[in-house]
C-alpha cells in the first residue's frame, strides 16, 4: 500500500543568509494531489506579545525558482 500524501506536508529550517525577509522555514505540502510550496515566519503577536507561525501557500503556478539568500546564524525559539 502506497503512502497517502494527502493533506499533509513538511517545514525544513530555511537558510536565510542575512535576507530578514526570507521566511524562517520551507517546505512541502499536498491538496488534492497538487504539491503547495510553503513558506513560514515566525512573528509575535502585538497584543499579547505570543509567538506564532504565519504561512504562505503558493501554487505551482505561482512558484519560481527559489534562490536562497545570506546566511543567518540563529533561528528564534517558539
Amino acid at each position: 500500500m502506497a503512502y497517502d500524501n494527502e493533506l499533509s506536508g513538511c517545514l525544513f529550517k530555511n537558510d536565510q543568509k542575512g535576507n530578514t525577509k526570507a521566511p524562517w522555514y520551507k517546505g512541502f505540502c499536498e491538496i488534492k494531489g497538487i504539491k503547495y510550496e510553503v513558506a513560514a515566519w515566525i512573528k509575535e503577536s502585538k497584543k499579547d506579545g505570543s509567538k506564532f507561525l504565519s504561512l504562505k501557500f503558493t501554487a505551482p503556478d505561482e512558484q519560481r525558482e527559489y534562490t536562497p539568500a545570506p546566511a543567518q546564524e540563529d533561528y528564534p525559539a517558539f
